[in-house]
């Protein structure tokens, strides 16, 4: 039995769960409305406030699935009762961001400036530098994960940190391998 599959799903209060024919869930709760068309060979059983959801047999295909299936609505729940967020870091001389309304204007070293439009359901928020030596935060928020992710993503590949100094948009935590570069000339 897969580990992830089986671990029954808290409904927090305030979150309604409907589960509609060939397993068409909508996840509604205080931050918005997710819907997501799942696995029909799931199963998905609601009773008192707990999900759990079942395969049919242990064929390959159905293993695959059931712990998929789990996660999939797990993370709706989690979405729409507290979101997700990605926390960005800036660092460069000249590299910063700000915001025009709700699009994000980066300068990153290019001729440029670069103009984010988020796209529907996610929002940009800006956490300044303290010092000089603090690199800038772009902190993406939304409710689905997978939007959020991909948001962060195509961010940080407009500037992806270099190896050399580190400038560059990179995740937070994130440990870039830096390199020595070079050496002067000996005689």
């Amino acid at each position: 039995m897969s580990r992830i599959g089986k671990k029954p799903i808290p409904i927090p209060p305030g979150v309604d769960i409907t589960v509609a024919e060939g397993n068409y869930v909508t996840v509604k709760g205080p931050k918005g409305t997710l819907e997501q068309n799942l696995p029909s060979d799931i199963t998905i059983q609601q009773d008192a406030g707990v999900l759990t959801v079942t395969r049919p047999s242990d064929q390959p295909r159905y293993r695959a699935l059931h712990g998929l299936t789990r996660s999939l609505l797990a993370n709706m729940v989690i979405g729409v009762t507290d979101g997700y967020q990605r926390v960005l870091e800036i660092s460069g001389v000249g590299y910063r961001a700000a915001r025009e309304g709700k699009n994000l204007i980066l300068q990153l070293g290019f001729s440029h400036p670069i103009r984010v439009i988020p796209p529907e359901g996610i929002t940009f928020d800006l956490i300044e530098r303290r010092s000089a030596n603090e690199p800038q935060q772009v902190i993406v928020r939304g409710i689905n994960k997978q939007t959020v992710g991909e948001e962060a993503a195509k961010l940080r590949g407009l500037r992806p940190p270099e190896p050399y100094k580190g400038y560059g948009i990179r995740h937070q935590g994130e440990r870039v391998r830096r390199k020595a570069g070079k050496t002067g000339k000996t005689k």
